[in-house]
């Protein structure tokens, strides 16, 4: 065991499996293992560099074996990363044999373990996605029902208030209106759940020096800012502010051959509800535009004369993530500029 330098771990619920090797790449031994005795195995053994895929329990994993005195080197790898090295048939140990070889690759990209803190923040963040998501589904299946018998209804939530109007004004069959007053109720439920969330993140933002950082951002509200603080943690691990955008998919994908650079849409990596947040706020910034100055929103209006607007809502949140990422990594904020601050 004194050799060891690396050991892969393919997670699972229950069971672990592991493989260790040598600096040249030996292998040393594999291993199917409990929870509790992966953790004793790995407290007995001497510090050592250990891969797993970036995966449900994987964060919590990492901390455990960097908190440990050994003070072991807990490396992640996106599983996108690892399949390539997987050979011939595919079990366990073979995936767990895979990890280490991927994660002996000096060229490879690593994912940087999550505090306690970040991953609950990104918790409270899915959480209140799949609120707002249950809360569309009602009032949509409300307007459904409401058409079935000939009541046509604008979009969005707004026709919630006017329900005790709508079902006096109209004569519909008394378990309809039974079915939209549990609808409604269930709709109240889910309203109170999302405000008393936005409530939570608004008050975890104001203790947390990033997010209020990352407020200074023209058009980036709360719920942008808690969830850039939680994903990108200080930025450190990513090289420059292009990184960042990278990983969350708004570079353009690319398939060149031949000394030829052929640019396509964005690639739509990484977290999609971050992208589609940066989006919403480019989109609000060239809606506002003319009450914005300084630099971005002379470089927004001379774009918008030449590219469509769609092109430049792409591009303006590529912008807006390399922002916050400089103001995470340098630890500043944003400022428009004296112009803007003289207008």
């Amino acid at each position: 065991m004194s050799e060891l330098a690396l050991v892969g771990i393919d997670l699972g619920k229950n069971t672990f499996h592991l493989h260790g090797q040598d600096k040249p790449g030996r292998e040393l031994f594999h291993k199917k293992l409990s929870r509790q005795q992966m953790m004793k195995f790995f407290g007995n053994l001497p510090a050592c560099t250990v891969g797993m895929e970036a995966c449900a329990g994987s964060h919590f994993v990492a901390r455990e074996l960097m908190a440990m005195a050994m003070g072991h080197k807990a490396k992640l790898i996106s599983p996108q990363f690892v399949r390539p090295f997987v050979k011939s048939n595919k079990n366990d140990f073979v995936d767990a044999e895979a990890i280490c070889e991927a994660a002996a690759r000096p060229t490879m990209r690593f994912v940087t373990p999550k505090t306690e803190v970040q991953q609950l923040l990104s918790m409270m963040h899915r959480m209140r996605e799949s609120l707002v998501h249950d809360r569309t589904k009602v009032v949509n299946q409300m307007h459904g029902f409401l058409l079935e018998f000939g009541i046509s209804l604008p979009k969005g939530p707004t026709m919630m208030k006017r329900l005790a109007s709508i079902l006096s004004e109209h004569e519909l069959p008394i378990r309809l209106t039974v079915l939209l007053q549990r609808l409604h109720k269930h709709f109240s439920y889910l309203d109170e759940q999302i405000k008393e969330m936005d409530k939570e993140l608004i008050g975890q933002l104001a203790d947390d020096d990033l997010g209020s950082r990352l407020l200074s951002i023209p058009c980036v509200g709360p719920i942008t800012a808690s969830l850039l603080a939680a994903e990108m943690g200080d930025g450190k691990q990513y090289g420059c502010s292009r990184d960042f955008a990278a990983s969350v998919g708004l570079v353009p994908r690319q398939h060149s051959t031949g000394g030829k650079a052929t640019l396509l849409g964005i690639s739509k990596r990484g977290d999609k509800n971050l992208r589609r947040l940066l989006v919403q706020c480019a989109r609000v910034y060239m809606l506002r535009l003319k009450y914005q100055h300084g630099a971005l929103a002379d470089w927004v209006r001379s774009m918008l004369c030449r590219r469509h607007s769609n092109v430049v809502a792409c591009a303006l949140a590529n912008k807006l993530a390399r922002i916050a990422w400089a103001i995470a990594a340098h630890h500043t904020q944003f400022e428009t500029g004296p112009e803007a601050l003289a207008a």
